[in-house]
């Protein structure tokens, strides 16, 4: 009897990472690609899905016969862009296509009721109430929305760096950083954020973080990305019921300076997206929650997986959410 696996694809804006998990949880396969993140455009995203599926499945990908392919996108939320990625995707794929903040919740709680907030490239939080339901707040994308993100950061970076540049306020520590990295004049910062979209602007980011201690503006900026967080955790669950995690770059490493009513709920994540990326596709196919996943050596898919068929693509559709407005 053939064995079937899942693929877990955790994609957002800056990269693209794939699992592959057998029944029994071995862990048999992992992939990496640039971003797939909806709003940087579909045909990127689904050759960065594709390319990290095919590294994951060691470039076999014929071998998707016997596989689901649960993907957590970044702005897949969007109706609109969830739709044009579906109508784009190749007929060899099976798959089932949810957001990323909906497997981050899964991963962080298990499949549990609980709220989370995800701060990386973008960022979101998503809620689980006892009841099912679903809501979700944040997200509204770069450069207008994901407050508190690495993109919205590396924006308020520039912008600081530019008004140096210019005299309209004293070179500090992090604009004189941002000069090192994308040019300390005029015509070459202007050609830096011309050519820059929101994965150079995220790029930006740590800068803030290495000089929050020696620079005024950079601590503002990271206070105003806990509020953020604080703001997105209220929003999502207003009575503090739930249990709180947060993820993503750049909310890890805040988690512990988040305020006191926050820390009180705030749990450790228990996985990661791409766990809840698998969970996306065991339950669509219908397997017992909860399978533990143990780390194998890494091995061909042609000795994990023999033999190789095409299908057509089967998409099963996202559960709807509500916003938290």
């Amino acid at each position: 009897m053939r064995e079937t696996f899942l693929i877990g694809v955790d994609g957002g804006g800056t990269r693209t990472r794939a699992r592959v998990v057998a029944a029994d949880g071995r862990v048999v396969g992992h992939g990496d690609a640039g971003p797939s993140g909806l709003s940087q455009g579909i045909e990127q995203a689904w050759a960065n899905v594709q390319a990290a599926v095919a590294d994951a499945l060691d470039h076999n990908l014929a071998a998707v016969e016997d596989c689901l392919v649960g993907l957590a996108l970044a702005g897949a939320h969007d109706d609109a862009q969830r739709s044009a990625f579906v109508a784009a995707a190749p007929r060899w794929l099976p798959f089932v296509v949810d957001t990323d903040s909906h497997a981050a919740l899964l991963g962080a709680h298990r499949g549990a009721p609980g709220c989370v907030v995800i701060v990386g490239t973008g960022s979101v939080g998503e809620a689980l109430d006892p009841d099912g339901r679903r809501s979700v707040c944040g997200g509204w994308g770069y450069p207008a929305g994901d407050e508190g993100s690495g993109a919205w950061l590396g924006l308020r970076a520039m912008a600081i760096a530019q008004r140096a540049l210019d005299g309209r306020a004293a070179a500090g520590a992090l604009a004189r950083a941002v000069w090192r990295y994308a040019g300390d004049d005029v015509a070459t910062l202007r050609g830096w954020c011309i050519c820059a979209g929101q994965q150079r602007y995220a790029e930006l980011a740590p800068l803030v973080f290495d000089h929050e201690a020696a620079d005024p503006a950079a601590a503002d900026l990271i206070e105003r990305v806990i509020a953020e967080v604080a703001a997105l955790a209220d929003a999502l669950d207003p009575e503090g019921r739930l249990p709180f995690a947060v993820t993503g770059s750049i909310g890890r490493r805040l988690a512990q300076r988040l305020p006191a009513a926050l820390q009180a709920r705030h749990v450790e994540p228990a996985g990661g997206p791409l766990d809840g990326a698998i969970e996306l596709a065991r339950r669509a196919l219908g397997w017992p929650p909860g399978v533990r996943l143990r780390l194998q050596p890494r091995r061909t898919m042609k000795e994990r997986m023999p033999g190789t068929r095409r299908r057509t693509v089967k998409h099963l559709e996202s559960v709807p959410v509500r916003r938290t407005t």
